[in-house]
């Protein structure tokens, strides 16, 4: 079988990536060429520059992961891609790119789920650290980004991994209502990392917020949502219980600023954190050089009352994504949970989360925190088992933004 390396390819959103990883349980290289300063001016991912940094990127980050894996095609047993869900035109980037690699060095390709990539980081995690065997019973995983909030119990089988929607979000996803109400008090982008550094110097009870039960839709059921955030799961037969919805929060945080006098502050924190955003030289009228972009910056720029309103965010979001996950959990008969994605790098939710299992006796799993985030290591080691199992993409593959897993 060769010397079992695949090489993974991830362009489905603002991260140009690319990985070599051994036989999906251990990471021989691993390259990520970050989008941030491109789009943290705009507050959010555009997605026409993000296909037009993908270009740029993608052959020298596959040169860069290959040089650091010590390694050349010939050396492959296979070339593996992320086919959606994601960005169209990022995604397009990345498969054309791949499947050009595949037919001139005649590897097989793989056509791997983004979904599923981000639950094998965390089983990539396993074996490397602890060099576990392949789990045997269903795992509860919660994968939770900025475009994602689903709950799939997953099920070994014969190498391979089948998935069954348990939940998901109905509207926004968890990372994506972090990023907007960072935005909305003038912090940085991707607004996850500078919440939760900002939330433990402030009240998690300081404000109230409040998650009520979702209801589906009789009229909808059976039909895709038509948000980002949810559009990668179809409204089906899902419990009520585990559906999420954080487009209340988003506006319940936007309501308390403008009724508490906090949008000026967060105005001017903008300016103060992003001076190229107005200047182009990054300088102030009076030519003082305004202070650089950093977390601590932040700090103390906020009031107290914003930093109780960050904490308080931060609390709530992680506690419905808590009490669903656990409850799931409890229903199903799951004695392992899974939390992946780049939300999973949240400091708090990895404290709380382990807490909750430890006090019900269940075991946890996060990935590295670098594979929380979007890399190509997750997709080249989701690829193994569909590798040893012969199920290769055909020569058509195309991207699919609305890709669903199970």
């Amino acid at each position: 079988m060769g010397n079992g390396l695949i090489l993974g390819i991830e362009t489905s959103c603002d991260e140009t990536a690319a990985a070599v990883v051994e036989r999906g349980r251990r990471t021989v290289s691993s390259v990520v060429a970050s989008q941030i300063a491109t789009h943290a001016r705009y507050g959010g991912v555009v997605p026409e520059l993000a296909s037009r940094e993908h270009l740029r990127a993608i052959v020298p980050v596959v040169r860069a992961a290959l040089e650091q894996a010590g390694v050349g095609f010939k050396d492959l047993d296979a070339v593996a891609v992320t086919a959606g869900p994601g960005l169209a035109g990022a995604l397009l980037v990345g498969i054309t790119y791949t499947k050009a690699l595949a037919y001139a060095n005649r590897l097989p390709l793989i056509a791997v789920n983004h979904l599923e990539g981000h639950i094998h980081a965390v089983l990539l995690r396993e074996r490397e650290e602890r060099d576990t065997r392949e789990f045997e019973e269903p795992v509860l995983a919660l994968v939770v980004s900025g475009g994602h909030t689903h709950l799939y119990l997953a099920r070994p089988h014969s190498g391979l991994w089948g998935y069954e929607l348990i939940g998901r979000t109905v509207d926004d996803a968890a990372g994506e209502a972090y990023d907007k109400v960072a935005k909305l008090l003038g912090l940085g982008y991707p607004g996850g990392p500078w919440i939760d550094a900002l939330a433990r110097f402030g009240d998690p009870k300081g404000v109230t917020f409040s998650f009520s039960q979702v209801k589906t839709k009789a009229h909808l059921r059976g039909k895709t949502a038509r948000t980002k955030g949810a559009n990668t799961s179809p409204i089906a037969e899902l419990d009520p219980h585990f559906l999420f919805s954080f487009s209340g929060i988003k506006t319940a945080a936007l309501r308390y600023v403008e009724l508490h006098g906090l949008r000026n502050e967060a105005e001017r924190r903008a300016e103060l954190l992003y001076p190229a955003r107005a200047e182009g030289d990054g300088k102030g009228a009076d030519g003082a050089v305004k202070p650089p972009q950093t977390k601590d910056g932040a700090l103390a720029l906020c009031t107290q009352v914003t930093l109780d309103l960050i904490a308080s965010f931060q609390h709530a979001v992680i506690g419905d994504l808590m009490k669903k996950t656990f409850g799931a959990a409890e229903r199903l008969g799951a004695s392992r949970i899974l939390v992946t994605g780049g939300v999973a790098a949240n400091r708090e939710l990895r404290e709380r989360f382990s807490q909750e299992t430890a006090a019900r006796r269940l075991a946890i799993s996060f990935p590295t925190k670098s594979l929380s985030t979007d890399n190509a290591a997750m997709i080249a080691a989701a690829a193994w088992p569909r590798f040893e199992a012969r199920e290769f993409a055909p020569a058509d593959l195309s991207g699919d933004p609305a890709l669903k897993l199970a």
